[in-house]
């Protein structure tokens, strides 16, 4: 009964928490799903593995539905014995995303717990985390996997903070499944950021631990932190194993091409180029959204009122009400900041800041200092190629840090770490009455002094977007060539707008939380009305601007039919769907599009992660061969005319295009070379660059080229082959992880497979097993002798038997440490008991 008494107010918590995320996305209670776009992308890719799982039973491993075929491993695949994967399951029972909402709540709730805050306080703190402007977003667009690592992020601190205060079995089995948790999120890119940061608490503890001479307690910690990582990665080795195999093969892998697709040099050394890598740096100046939403104009899809600037121009030049509104609606880009696409602003709340500046000024507890190194550390890296000395060093010399694209992202950590700051806060202000009215107002002067201070200040903002030369250009195309200068004017006069009313509201917010804690100190509200007000307004203003930007309307919440079939079937794909020969489609338009999957076996597809080598194909060779690609379509058979080898190489049988009406288009490729042919010409060349350079010159329906340090058999192979008219190669079975050819050929000859080479894959000619080598720069080849023959290809990926091995034995050595921690625990309760 005792220990129930203790648990309940946790309990209620909980509930409180669920209620909450079920109220923020009611529409899931209506049986209505989330439109998220990026979903919307990854049901395309993911349509032929779902439906084979569905049929068979059985999970592929493999899709052949995009870039010419590709692993699933990023694509949720599956593993045998994903036992942490079942835990997660459980905690993310409420409907999409209020699993995700609640699971923010209840991991940034027990990191509160390590502090020893109390449940209310902790309550309105893990609102607050969980409401964070950015973390919403991102489930509104459909970042899952972002957002789940995301949530987890705060137990793993938990559990890492508990063990340096030495409570090594709480702590070590909280951080074991936290991180095994988190690892099971599979976004690496948050978990590495997470790992930045706990480098910098770890920092913080190892000093204090030798400043207080506590020393000889770090070999037991790091034993702990040892042992739970050890599990964690145990548990999760299938998944870590597959992905640092496709890793490899895909974007993140090494470049092998030493110059460019114009022929240029290629110096970058990093594994993406920096570009790429910073494209989504965020600007100093644009990092006050944390403190006030729209100071840089907010997303680029906000809607301006009736009594906008743009409104009224619209109306002075003779526009209807209507259209007036449309513009404001749709033409009107008030984002002036220095990102390509911004959702929404990376808000924190007003008030959560203000409350983070108090706990610098009144809380005594040195933790704060490292977790404020962490906010100011990921802010600097969030500025990406506008701090470019600190981002150059991280990607030349931090191991992996150039594996990840947009930089801004980094700043999660300053959204976990100032809502702890502001927690902080709060509770010590409650709590130690000694300098209480300085503390507040020193608070008061930094805090909206600061807000004072940039208001004063804003004639040093320009107001100007670097897409405003383009709209004022193309506004100006009509009779009226000064129409597009003075719509350009308007719209900066509502960015300035937009920056001057968030202001005095972030100022208005961080007034009233000061005159309630005044108040409170003043001895006129009591304690636990402090709080709750504080949390409510807090809260508040945190869900007000949230609900521009993900809302419970019908743009984003949809019937479930929907949502699980996002994508019509246009007349066009019909037409192709009436070929049932096997082949590959391109989609000019929409090529990194998850569409064309949906439907078809696509050579594109929506992914960060895709296949490098398939992707220089298009680079290097594809687009450059399909520039005139008008002048190739005979418009009366709707046929390709031109000979594009490489294309023809990928099996692309079909081509979708998008005519001026936007109406979708076949055109069909009579020169593809099928699933599989007989070369006369085996070129082997020393490296990739030979390799690509000599593919765009060769019939492929002749001609293959190899180069022998690509694949894993670095042999000499016959260079020229005879081949009959009649030879041919038949496939009879096709399914994503099998695949079964007929061959016939009266000699010995070299056969290559319109299939993407890649580990795992396994070929058999009659039963017996052959060495698969690499050719054409992405494709499958294999010598077969004379005669009829069976040739089978089998995808079955060793990373996953090895890796499903050592999770399971993982799994049961984790139970065992659970139940030996639950055990000792038990037996020190008794023992007290007894005394």
């Amino acid at each position: 009964m005792k220990q129930l008494q203790k648990a309940y107010p946790h309990l209620l918590t909980i509930l409180g928490f669920i209620i909450v995320s079920l109220l923020y996305f009611y529409p899931v209670l209506q049986n209505k799903k989330i439109y998220q776009s990026d979903i919307v992308q990854y049901t395309g890719m993911a349509k032929e593995q779902n439906v084979f799982r569905a049929e068979t039973q059985t999970e592929p491993f493999w899709t052949n539905a995009a870039f010419g075929g590709m692993p699933t491993y990023q694509l949720g695949a599956k593993y045998p014995h994903d036992y942490v994967g079942m835990l997660d399951d459980a905690l993310r029972f409420l409907p999409r995303p209020a699993d995700y909402l609640f699971l923010y709540f209840l991991g940034f709730y027990s990191l509160l717990l390590v502090f020893r805050t109390d449940p209310l306080k902790a309550f309105f703190g893990a609102l607050a985390f969980g409401l964070s402007t950015y973390f919403i977003v991102i489930l509104g667009v459909g970042h899952n996997a972002k957002a789940h690592a995301i949530a987890y992020m705060p137990m793993v601190i938990a559990g890492f903070i508990l063990v340096f205060k030495r409570k090594y079995l709480h702590g070590g089995i909280l951080t074991m499944l936290a991180v095994a948790l988190e690892i099971n999120a599979n976004h690496f890119q948050m978990t590495y950021y997470l790992l930045l940061l706990l480098l910098v608490l770890s920092v913080y503890f190892v000093y204090r631990l030798i400043q207080e001479k506590e020393w000889q307690s770090l070999p037991k910690i790091a034993g702990t932190f040892a042992i739970a990582l050890v599990l964690a990665l145990g548990v999760n080795a299938t998944g870590l194993m597959a992905t640092k195999e496709y890793a490899d093969f895909s974007m993140r892998g090494k470049n092998e091409l030493s110059f460019k697709a114009d022929g240029s040099k290629n110096d970058e050394t990093a594994s993406m180029p920096r570009e790429y890598i910073t494209e989504y740096s965020y600007g100093i100046g644009e990092s006050l959204n944390l403190i006030a939403p729209r100071l840089y104009g907010g997303g680029n899809s906000e809607t301006l009122g009736t009594d906008s600037h743009v409104y009224n121009y619209m109306l002075s030049y003779g526009a209807t009400e209507s259209e007036a509104q449309t513009f404001t609606e749709n033409y009107a880009p008030t984002y002036w900041g220095d990102q390509p696409i911004v959702a929404a602003p990376a808000y924190i709340g007003a008030v959560v800041f203000f409350l983070s500046v108090l706990a610098l000024y009144h809380d005594r507890r040195k933790v704060k200092y490292a977790f404020l190194a962490g906010a100011i550390f990921s802010l600097l890296l969030s500025w990406g190629k506008n701090f470019s000395g600190l981002t150059d060093f991280f990607i030349d010399h931090v191991p992996f840090y150039d594996k990840f694209r947009a930089v801004s992202s980094i700043q999660v950590i300053l959204e976990l770490c100032v809502p702890v700051l502001a927690v902080m806060g709060l509770q010590s202000f409650m709590k130690e009455s000694d300098n209480r009215k300085k503390s507040l107002l020193y608070t008061a002067a930094t805090a909206i002094g600061l807000v004072a201070l940039i208001y004063v200040c804003k004639g040093a903002f320009s107001f100007e977007s670097a897409i405003d030369a383009r709209l004022e250009s193309m506004l100006n195309q009509g009779q009226d060539k000064t129409f597009g200068e003075g719509f350009v004017s308007a719209l900066r006069e509502d960015r300035m707008d937009l920056f001057k009313a968030d202001l005095l509201r972030s100022g208005v917010l961080m007034l009233m939380a000061f005159g309630i804690l005044w108040l409170f100190l003043k001895e006129k509200l009591a304690s636990t009305t402090a709080v709750i007000l504080v949390g409510l307004i807090m809260v508040g203003d945190l869900f007000f601007i949230d609900k521009k930007y993900v809302s419970n309307d019908g743009r984003q919440f949809r019937s479930a039919r929907e949502v699980e079939q996002p994508f019509e079937e246009t007349a066009a794909d019909k037409e192709i769907l009436k070929d049932t020969s096997i082949f590959r489609v391109y989609e000019l338009q929409g090529r990194l599009l998850g569409r064309t999957s949906y439907f078809h076996k696509a050579v594109g597809g929506y992914s960060a992660v895709r296949p490098r080598r398939y992707e220089q194909l298009f680079d290097y060779q594809i687009d450059k061969q399909l520039n005139d690609l008008n002048k190739s379509i005979d418009p009366e058979t709707m046929t390709l005319t031109a000979d594009i080898p490489v294309l023809n190489a990928l099996n692309v049988k079909y081509l979708l295009l998008q005519t001026n009406d936007g109406e979708s288009v076949a055109v069909k490729n009579p020169n593809a070379n099928g699933n599989a042919w007989f070369v006369a010409t085996l070129k082997t060349v020393n490296s990739a660059d030979e390799e690509m350079k000599t593919l765009g010159n060769i019939d492929t329906k002749n001609v293959a080229v190899r180069s022998k340090l690509n694949d894993l058999y670095n042999v000499s192979l016959t260079p020229k082959y005879q081949k009959d008219s009649v030879a041919s190669i038949t496939v009879k079975e096709y399914e994503p992880n099998y695949i079964k050819y007929v061959s016939q050929n009266s000699y010995d000859g070299f056969a290559v497979f319109s299939e993407n080479y890649y580990t795992g894959w396994k070929a058999t000619v009659d039963g017996k097993e052959t060495p698969i080598y690499r050719v054409n720069y992405v494709q499958r080849g294999i010598q077969i002798p004379a005669g009829k023959h069976t040739v089978e290809f089998t995808f079955e990926p060793q990373v996953v038997k090895t890796g499903s091995t050592i999770a399971l034995f993982s799994a049961i050595a984790m139970a065992f440490a659970i139940i030996g921690v639950v055990y000792l625990e038990q037996k020190r309760k008794k023992n007290e008991s007894v005394k």
